[in-house]
């Protein structure tokens, strides 16, 4: 986010993609392994920026795997939605005279 020196960091990076043989060397157990990541990601190169990356670097991926980011260990979009009602609930709370159930 906000870098200029792309070609640089991508070189320094790469080794610490998360990719499904990182996974599976955490030794998890698989129904109980999980992969979480804030969104946006690069994983593929499917959108007009992907594309362009691709293009400029020849990577197709970047800190995580499509493999990975569309597997059966994903959690990223429900990590997305928790934090939205987090936001919600903090904004409620700072903004002051809006129903707010007591417990």
């Amino acid at each position: 986010m906000g870098e200029d020196n792309w070609e640089e960091r991508v070189k320094l990076l790469k080794p610490y993609q998360v990719n499904m043989a990182a996974l599976k060397k955490t030794g998890t157990p698989d129904d109980q392994l999980i992969f979480m990541h804030c969104l946006p990601a690069f994983h593929d190169a499917t959108t007009e920026y992907g594309q362009e990356i691709e293009e400029k670097y020849g990577i197709t991926e970047m800190e995580v795997t499509d493999e990975v980011f569309r597997s059966k260990y994903a959690r990223q979009f429900e990590e997305a939605e928790n934090r939205m009602h987090s936001i919600k609930a903090m904004m409620a709370a700072t903004l002051g005279n809006l129903f707010i159930p007591r417990v």
